[in-house]
């Protein structure tokens, strides 16, 4: 949920500022982390990608609330609602390296340990196998599952897919009746 509160205290970017790296920066976030324009050439390989470059402004995103969401039925209200929920998943071996497109994936774990973060976009029905199914899409690029997409079997052996979703309403304006924000990066 941190990246809801985040984006409603201080607003975010959108893509087009800086593309997606998943990458622990060991460093509370700077404006140059959030935004930035850079000369050529291009960084070499391995190079932090930093050397001429410099934050520059961007247009605010906010979330005018933010909280969690959990069980299937409480995910569809949402997702139908208001779009895309984020929910924590327990990757496994199995499933980060044999997922295969089209198929509804199942694995059952006894204790599932959530220690990943996707967005969940929707939901479906597979006739043929009397399954419901969430739609999800990872972060991992589009070379993984389909073109980063994946379903996963709903109520059951779904790596606790449905119990820690959040939830963040968009907002082009700053929230009203916001407390003291100083100790996040403005």
């Amino acid at each position: 949920m941190g990246v809801y509160e985040y984006a409603y205290y201080n607003g975010i970017p959108d893509s087009s500022c800086m593309q997606y790296t998943a990458k622990d920066l060991g460093h509370k976030c700077g404006a140059i982390d959030l935004c930035r324009d850079c000369t050529w050439p291009p960084p070499n390989v391995g190079d932090d990608g930093l050397k001429g470059c410099w934050a520059v402004p961007f247009k605010h995103y906010y979330a005018s609330d933010y909280f969690g969401v959990r069980g299937a039925d409480r995910m569809k209200a949402e997702i139908y609602k208001n779009g895309p929920i984020s929910c924590g998943i327990m990757v496994t071996n199995n499933f980060e390296k044999n997922y295969k497109a089209g198929e509804i994936y199942s694995e059952h774990v006894t204790w599932p340990s959530i220690n990943h973060e996707v967005s969940i976009v929707g939901w479906g029905y597979n006739e043929a196998s009397k399954k419901e199914f969430w739609i999800g899409r990872n972060s991992w690029g589009t070379y993984w599952g389909d073109y980063g997409f994946f379903l996963i079997e709903m109520h059951k052996d779904n790596l606790a897919i449905e119990t820690d979703c959040s939830a963040g309403i968009p907002s082009p304006y700053k929230p009203h009746n916001m407390e003291d924000t100083s100790f996040f990066v403005q």
